[in-house]
């Protein structure tokens, strides 16, 4: 994969204000929440209806010694680096019904990446709805989009090698950054697949 160098400008977005409470989750890796937050601003500035997107994290400290005219490129620095991690956005990937699912699901990182994270946006239904949508994606897809309980969220996840994983989700009727929900386990279906890229065992010898 080409790796782009993908850091939201913090300048630009104010922080969430679920980062105020992150302290108080004791199974949250701060690192791993700060980046899926600053992912998650980051996606809202570009509006909805985009592309499905993945991103390395990269230990910045790492990041700075190996690659220092890289981190410089981004703004990063050795003040930066301690205790936190850098979004690397990958190749384009495929967004359509389990285009991205099964895309993913053929990925193994090197080494040098910590974890890594996924945006998507996807049409949700409550859950009594579940027992009538379809097994094929894309016509479950279909159902979705032409059922009137759906709802439009975007999901920011991630995950890291030490087994960590924070996800933010936002609605697009609710679309502010107050209404942000955070947690580790709100997506477990995605935690559990990109938990599975980063498994030494799924590496090519």
């Amino acid at each position: 994969m080409t790796e782009q160098p993908d850091v939201p400008d913090e300048s630009a977005d104010e922080a969430p204000a679920l980062e105020r409470d992150l302290a108080a989750e004791l199974d949250t890796d701060p690192a791993l929440a700060a980046a899926v937050l600053e992912l998650e601003a980051h996606a809202a500035t570009a509006g909805w209806d985009q592309p499905a997107r993945l991103y390395a994290l990269v230990d910045t400290g790492l990041l700075v010694a190996q690659a220092p005219g890289l981190a410089a490129s981004a703004g990063l620095d050795d003040a930066s680096a301690e205790g936190s991690l850098t979004p690397v956005e990958q190749d384009a990937m495929p967004g359509g019904p389990g285009e991205f699912e099964r895309a993913v699901a053929g990925i193994s990182w090197p080494p040098a990446v910590a974890g890594c994270a996924a945006v998507l946006e996807r049409l949700v239904l409550p859950p009594e709805v579940d027992p009538q949508i379809p097994q094929d994606p894309a016509e479950a897809d279909a159902f979705a989009r032409a059922h009137p309980l759906r709802q439009e969220v975007r999901m920011v996840v991630g995950v890291t090698r030490a087994g960590a994983a924070y996800c933010a989700l936002r609605m697009r009727s609710h679309d502010d950054e107050q209404s942000v929900v955070g947690g580790p386990d709100l997506v477990p279906g995605l935690v559990q697949l990109l938990a599975t890229t980063l498994d030494e065992e799924n590496r090519d010898t």
